[in-house]
């Protein structure tokens, strides 16, 4: 994933710091406990403090408090990392380099105890002062030795296992250091591995959850691990966010599938839902029961494939419409020419004819480039009131007899969302048929807008016609059917086709008589 999507960053977070002090706070309260335990449950029967017994339990007492103390500091006030840090690791050089004078020097082991100390605050620290430390404890392993020799005896050799020791320190530091480097890129790279992680992951769920069919995860047994909300609304599941087991029809067939462990797709009737599924079964690995499963409404996935096809068929037939309409040009204006010479009746009949043709070409090519234009919509809040006005302006010059014979009934305030020229072109549709089978009588087309719940409106236009013979009207919305000699059958369908670009619908709802088209569409509306 691009890295884009997760912050980068740039050092561990702080928790892990004080966390890593709190183990090593801890490490160094079980240390004074045992110091102190050993030398009063056992007494002289250790090596502990041979050489001052009281010395040594009052450091160990004091440690065992000191101790107690930094651990409630860290707990109660977590800023100043660095310093609290080298407080405690000096206090654990001084309090252990005191308890190993009291024990008779190097020869009691403790030196191996600030060993400890030293790698410990480097791993604490991230390799900070890491260096610092073992030269601190070089220098205190080193005084405790010389005072040793002033105050009591020393040998050489004391001297250079005091040297070797402080070594050591040197070595231990430097490996804790190259330690905690390596430790922190391993920390940075979890982190940044653990945050791309997470954004995949609610990246892929987002997905899933947006993705139009349906998705599940389930056992071997049926029960649903995962789901989109498309796969529990396609299989009728309640939304309560609960595990359920699939369907008996579809676990049925899910043992049927996990026999061949291969990919399948099958396509199931649903009679809860009244919907006919395709299911597409996908196993996992080998190592897990669980398998994914693919499901989508056959009847949304065919009407898809059908509008992809029209779609392909309105922009071939677009360009063939386009190189039709150049050459129909030159016909009609030579068809007109013809008809200028009127002598001779038949040949004047004869380019009539032609001329009329070429009209009603040029009519279904029109439509045919308006259909190719169905998705080029641009929808605004248009005023009805104004628009129907301009509307019947027009249709009364092509067609005088409108003015008496279509009577609109609208509230004086309506606003409607769609794109102005397909909603132009779905009235002229309507409102022109309907004034093509109605009657001559004065109202014989009805135009009326009421209000629907939510936010739609719903456009009425009847007529008082013969109406539609209900053998044809589920064929009415067809492309190029019609019962009209001169029509071109693209009318209605187009008018559909627009309506549905605009988020509307256009239906033919039964009607005592005539035919009653309704457009229900978005808008407003104020009485």
């Amino acid at each position: 994933m691009n890295s884009g999507f997760v912050p980068v960053i740039r050092q561990p977070t702080l928790s892990s710091f004080w966390r890593s002090l709190l183990y090593f706070s801890i490490y160094r309260g079980f240390v004074a406990l045992f110091f102190l335990g050993a030398v009063l449950i056992f007494g002289d029967a250790v090596s502990l403090g041979v050489q001052s017994p009281t010395l040594f339990r009052r450091i160990a007492i004091t440690y065992l408090a000191v101790s107690a103390f930094f651990l409630l500091a860290q707990v109660r006030y977590r800023q100043h990392f660095d310093i609290q840090l080298t407080g405690q690791v000096v206090v654990d050089i001084l309090a252990l380099t005191l308890m190993m004078f009291a024990s008779g020097g190097q020869k009691s082991g403790i030196a191996m105890l600030l060993l400890v100390v030293v790698s410990g605050a480097g791993l604490v620290g991230q390799g900070r002062m890491v260096l610092f430390y073992a030269a601190l404890a070089s220098v205190a392993v080193l005084l405790e030795e010389s005072w040793w020799a002033l105050v009591i005896d020393s040998t050489p050799a004391d001297f250079f296992t005091a040297g070797i020791t402080s070594l050591a320190f040197f070595a231990a530091a430097i490996a804790a250091r190259l330690l905690a480097r390596r430790v922190v890129s391993n920390e940075l790279l979890a982190i940044d591995r653990g945050q791309q992680l997470d954004a995949q992951l609610k990246m892929s769920e987002q997905i899933i959850h947006d993705m139009e069919g349906g998705v599940l995860v389930v056992s071997a047994e049926g029960e649903i691990q995962m789901s989109n909300p498309q796969a529990r609304f396609l299989l009728g599941l309640p939304f309560d966010g609960l595990s359920h087991t699939l369907p008996q029809t579809v676990r049925d067939r899910l043992n049927v599938w996990q026999v061949s462990h291969a990919e399948t797709a099958e396509t199931l009737f649903f009679h809860t839902t009244n919907r006919q599924l395709r299911f597409r079964y996908i196993p996992s690995s080998r190592m897990l029961d669980d398998a994914l499963l693919y499901v989508e409404d056959l009847e949304k996935l065919n009407l898809h494939v059908q509008h992809q096809k029209l779609a392909a068929l309105g922009r071939l037939a677009a360009n063939m419409a386009h190189e039709i309409r150049n050459p129909l040009a030159a016909i009609s204006h030579a068809a007109e020419l013809l008809a200028e010479d009127r002598t001779d009746a038949f040949r004047y009949r004869l380019a009539t004819i032609v001329h009329d043709n070429t009209l009603r070409l040029n009519r279904l090519v029109t439509e045919v480039l308006e259909l190719g234009r169905r998705d080029q919509t641009s929808r605004e809040l248009i005023d009805w009131n104004n628009f129907i006005d301009r509307l019947m302006e027009e249709i009364i010059l092509h067609n005088a007899s409108a003015a008496t014979r279509i009577t609109i009934t609208t509230p004086s305030q309506v606003r409607v969302w769609f794109d102005p020229g397909h909603l132009h072109r779905v009235l002229w549709n309507l409102l022109t048929n309907a004034l093509r089978y109605g009657s001559e009588k004065k109202g014989a087309v009805q135009v009326s807008v009421k209000k629907m719940p939510s936010k739609f409106l719903q456009i009425d236009i009847t007529d008082d016609g013969s109406g539609i013979d209900k053998a044809l009207q589920a064929q009415i919305f067809e492309p190029f059917f019609t019962t009209h000699t001169a029509g071109t059958g693209l009318g209605l369908y187009i008018a559909r086709e627009l309506c549905e670009a605009n988020r509307a619908s256009l239906i033919l709802l039964p009607n005592d008589s005539g035919a009653h088209f309704s457009i229900m569409l978005e808008g407003s509306l104020c009485p």
